[in-house]
């Protein structure tokens, strides 16, 4: 059953430091909102980048940022929601049109930048002169969750799931029906978000660290082989008499 009966603070922006956003007349692209009453600890990120289906472009990517280094220094806050104030979408990915007008070495500051984000919001896509490939680590993260082979065929067929399919594979933890109110999805997150609340604070962030910091560190067959390899490489050989 879901706890519908919450404070809610109006939406307020954290601007980023030296951007101006290009988003819709009035508005930052990325906004925040505090939850109260039984809420209280929840903090709200509205995406709202509509011109452009809340694509990561360089402003909105700043102003994620910037947000998050703020937040990330209010022990007030326990629990992040990210949510789209774009009906019909949540983001749609890298914003292509404006990676056109980058140069090579804008764009490899972009993508690090990016990064830093993926593990937070879906993959992005760069632009190769081949066509398009998962970016910002998608090539890493992808076959971590769902295995080199299936990830592998995503990747070639550049094949779109649907939210059950997503589910069904493991991609996602949930997919809900959708309701009258188009909501669906945000309140089931609301609804986990809340199952994480009482937990104790320092024991969710421990446990968050040490499972993103292992992770990162999966020793996969393909990189076991090629680690092999370069050792064999590089150990000197003799040969007796």
């Amino acid at each position: 059953m879901l706890r519908v009966l919450c404070l809610l603070r109006p939406w307020r922006p954290l601007r980023a430091r030296g951007c101006a956003s290009d988003g819709a007349a009035g508005g930052s692209e990325i906004q925040v909102r505090a939850l109260a009453g039984p809420d209280q600890g929840i903090t709200e990120i509205l995406m709202n980048r509509p011109s452009a289906r809340n694509a990561l472009g360089n402003v909105f990517v700043s102003e994620l940022l910037e947000t998050l280094a703020q937040l990330r220094e209010d022990r007030q806050v326990r629990v992040l929601l990210f949510r789209s104030g774009v009906k019909g979408v949540f983001c749609a990915g890298a914003d292509l049109k404006e990676r056109e007008q980058m140069s090579e070495a804008e764009v490899g500051v972009f993508v690090q930048r990016l990064r830093g984000l993926m593990n937070d919001i879906v993959m992005g896509l760069i632009e190769t002169t081949r066509g398009l490939l998962p970016g910002a680590g998608g090539t890493q993260r992808l076959p971590r969750c769902l295995g080199v082979a299936l990830a592998k065929e995503l990747i070639f067929t550049g094949r779109r799931l649907s939210g059950t399919e997503a589910h069904v594979l493991g991609l996602v933890n949930h997919a809900v029906a959708q309701n009258e109110e188009g909501d669906a999805a945000y309140q089931r997150a609301r609804a986990l978000a809340q199952e994480i609340l009482p937990q104790a604070p320092i024991a969710v962030r421990l446990g968050k660290v040490a499972i993103d910091r292992g992770t990162e560190n999966i020793p996969t067959r393909d990189r076991l082989e090629g680690m092999a390899a370069f050792r064999e490489k590089r150990t000197p050989k003799f040969v007796g008499k």
